[in-house]
Parts: structure tokens; C-alpha cells; sequence
């Protein structure tokens, strides 16, 4: 069972997604937190699989929850909820350490594979928002460990980071290239170390900045 806490200030919105988390069999709400404040001081308690993170909340923002939890190593794998109008938020939430990001609207499948992919270790860069966030990429100052020149990808190394920058999976990758999952696992590591960055989520912003994607 994947273990979920829900961090909004919208009581509307934390019963709709709790709602839609209770249809699936293998995920459970076991906290909800109405501002950052109450997030930071539940989340190390109660140490649930995965945060769904709103990021405009009174008391303190969700950005303010991700690096703090990030700085005493207490952040769950945690997905940022969204709207359009976040480009900005969305980027300094990624680099202060979500593993990604969901729209506000999300359908039931959507949402549990979120939960369950970054639950496994994944990370989710949604197709939808990607084209906007490369706009604003280049306007925010890297706050994440990279390396300036990053050593140069082969064609296939560039073409799996385009797949991971449209959200796809390592099977889903596989499954298009026709290749082995551990032939991706293995080109996804090479990529991270040759542009120095430690998860998906912040190659796939390198990528954004450097142009690649």
C-alpha cells in the first residue's frame, strides 16, 4: 500500500484527489495538511510515500516546505500540484526537489500513476506543461549541482532524454526503441552523470536550459 499525504490549503481540493486516491487498492491518504507550516511539522512524523504539494499556501509556501524538508533530509518523493499560471513556482519547486509535477484537473489514472511511478523511484515531467516551462527556464538561476559544460550525449542518449523530458517511463521508453528496460536503465545513468545532475527530474531541466529538448 502506498501511504499519500495531501499538503493544500483548498479543503475542495484535498477532498477531491482524496476521493479519487480512495478508488485505487494499492494507495492510501493517511495525512492532509492545510499549509506549509502544518506539512513540515507532520511530514517527518507521519512519513508517507509520496507528498502531493500545492505550492501557493499561507503560513509558508511549498517551496519553503521543499527545501526545508530537503535540508533535514526528511522529503518524501514528492509531486507538485499545479496550474498554468505556476511556470515559474513549478521550475524553483523542481529544483528545490519535487519529483515533478500534476495539473489541478488531473483524470483518476493520471493521478495513480503518478503516486505509483514516483512511489517506484520515477520522476514525472507532464507533456502538457513542458512547452511552457522551456519559456522560463533560462530565467531562474540553477539551484541544483550541475555541470556547466556537460560532457557531449550520443544521438541515442539525446533521443531517451527527449522521451524522459515528454514524461514517459523507462518501460514506455523501452517499449518505443524496442530495447531492453535495462538498455534504457543504463543510457538514463550515463545521461545523468554526463550532465552531473543526481534524478530525471533535474536532467530533463538541464536539458530545458541547455536546449536539448
Amino acid at each position: 500500500m502506498i501511504s499519500v499525504c495531501l499538503v493544500d490549503d483548498q479543503t475542495l481540493v484535498r477532498q477531491g484527489i482524496r476521493s479519487l486516491l480512495d478508488l485505487a487498492d494499492d494507495v492510501k491518504v493517511v495525512a492532509e495538511c492545510a499549509d506549509g507550516a502544518e506539512a513540515v511539522e507532520q511530514i517527518p512524523r507521519v512519513r508517507p510515500d509520496v507528498v502531493l504539494l500545492d505550492l501557493r499556501m499561507p503560513k509558508m509556501s511549498g517551496i519553503d516546505v521543499l527545501q526545508k524538508l530537503s535540508a533535514s533530509n526528511d522529503l518524501p518523493p514528492t509531486v507538485i500540484l499545479t496550474t498554468f499560471d505556476d511556470d515559474q513556482l513549478v521550475l524553483a519547486g523542481l529544483k528545490a526537489g519535487a519529483r515533478g509535477y500534476l495539473l489541478k484537473d488531473v483524470s483518476l489514472e493520471q493521478l495513480v500513476e503518478a503516486v505509483r511511478t514516483v512511489a517506484a523511484g520515477g520522476s514525472l515531467v507532464a507533456p502538457a506543461v513542458t512547452q511552457r516551462l522551456k519559456a522560463g527556464a533560462g530565467r531562474i538561476q540553477n539551484a541544483f549541482t550541475s555541470l556547466d559544460q556537460p560532457d557531449p550525449l550520443t544521438e541515442r542518449e539525446t533521443e531517451i532524454l527527449r522521451l524522459l523530458a515528454g514524461g514517459y517511463s523507462n518501460k514506455e521508453i523501452a517499449n518505443s526503441l524496442r530495447v531492453a528496460e535495462g538498455t534504457v536503465k543504463n543510457h538514463v545513468s550515463n545521461i545523468l552523470s554526463k550532465l552531473g545532475v543526481r534524478d530525471r527530474t533535474r536532467a530533463v531541466l538541464k536539458a530545458l536550459e541547455l536546449g536539448i529538448v
